[in-house]
């Protein structure tokens, strides 16, 4: 086993570099937004305000529950500060994914401002968010409406933040409305044959486009859902549901992870790279559906052979290399993923702060040193 203290340096690192890369100026994502930008808005406005940061306000948020230090919460608190100054840019799914944090410092801080902007958000989820048909919610993002189309990271991106909120406001209708777009990602983005997920599903052509099992794709679900049955105390058949799924995903994770531990950004072809933010969310997933009785013991060793092939991936500066840059749909092909240029990102900080941290939470639970 690898010393609990090595782990803990390079989560340091990792924090230590994290406010850096939370306000990296994205250059290709800005240069497409001016061209394609959907509610012709300011693009400043998207510059620090998208899922990128969105999942990596997350991990700090973890960080700070875990460790109670308040110059994390200071870091999340000056950043929503600065990003309300600045003003936010219209609402989309990717847009929505800071508000899961926002909705988690409300509760703990119990200012009203951020409450106001969570409803704000929830209610325009529920309301005016295009809708698939059966009712999905449609993956539009900045830069594409993306009709009649389900994405698997929609999940972590907007519904976990419905599912907060709805258990804070007590509002049955968030609360459901965020299992039920559990369910119909799982009906329609699950693969049958390895349990693995599929990037996404277009109603107008029905079919799960270049049939993708991407790798960031399905870590997104199988963080997402520990996480849900987590905030939303899920009991009865949805959570067996959910537990199920991530089951049958996991079996197949197992068979297809690296000799060192990691997973390929199309997690099916060895002729693709290996890719580190999939291969920290996986891990992560895995371990925590452990912890939280979710998931059989025999899977930990799944989980923590990924460990040294990611503490080799975190640098002295604390950054975290080969992670893919975002991804937008593979339509046509497959090779579409493998060429996804690799490059830090908020993301990647972030995860692999998560991964870490529940890594620590398990050496603590079984007094490993």
């Amino acid at each position: 086993m690898i010393e609990k203290r090595f782990i803990i340096e390079k989560l340091n690192k990792l924090v230590e570099s994290f406010e850096k890369t939370l306000y990296e100026k994205d250059e290709i994502f800005l240069k497409n937004m001016k061209k394609n930008n959907l509610s012709n808005d300011d693009i400043n406005k998207y510059q620090y305000w998208e899922w990128t940061q969105g999942v990596g306000l997350y991990g700090l948020w973890i960080l700070f529950k875990k460790t109670d230090e308040n110059r994390y919460l200071d870091i999340i608190i000056k950043y929503y500060e600065n990003q309300f100054k600045l003003g936010l840019p219209s609402k989309n799914i990717n847009t929505t994914a800071p508000l899961l944090t926002l909705s988690y410092l409300y509760e703990h801080t119990k200012n009203n401002k951020y409450l106001k902007i969570c409803k704000e958000w929830a209610e325009w989820l529920m309301k005016n968010l295009p809708r698939t048909e059966e009712g999905g919610f449609q993956h539009i993002t900045s830069d594409s409406e993306n009709k009649q189309e389900l994405w698997d990271d929609t999940l972590f991106m907007a519904v976990l933040f419905l599912a907060k909120i709805g258990m804070i406001l007590n509002n049955y209708s968030y609360i459901e409305e965020a299992k039920y777009q559990f369910l119909i990602h799982i009906k329609y983005l699950t693969d049958k044959e390895s349990g693995l997920w599929f990037h996404g599903w277009t109603f107008r052509e029905k079919h799960n486009f270049s049939k993708a099992l991407w790798g960031r794709g399905n870590c997104w679900a199988t963080m997402a859902i520990p996480i849900l049955i987590e905030i939303l105390s899920l009991e009865g058949s949805i959570k067996k549901y959910l537990v199920e799924t991530l089951h049958s995903q996991v079996k197949s994770l197992k068979l297809y992870q690296d000799t060192k531990g990691m997973w390929h950004t199309l997690i099916n072809d060895k002729t693709s790279y290996l890719e580190a933010s999939a291969t920290c969310g996986l891990a992560y997933g895995i371990l925590k559906a452990i912890s939280m009785g979710l998931l059989n013991s025999k899977y930990e060793s799944c989980a923590l052979k990924a460990l040294k092939s990611v503490l080799d991936l975190i640098d002295e500066q604390g950054i975290v290399s080969q992670v893919s840059y975002g991804t937008s749909m593979g339509r046509e092909n497959k090779d579409f993923y493998k060429k996804i240029p690799i490059k830090p990102m908020p993301y990647g900080q972030a995860i692999a702060i998560l991964f870490l941290i529940e890594v620590i939470n398990y050496y603590d639970k079984n007094s490993i040193k």
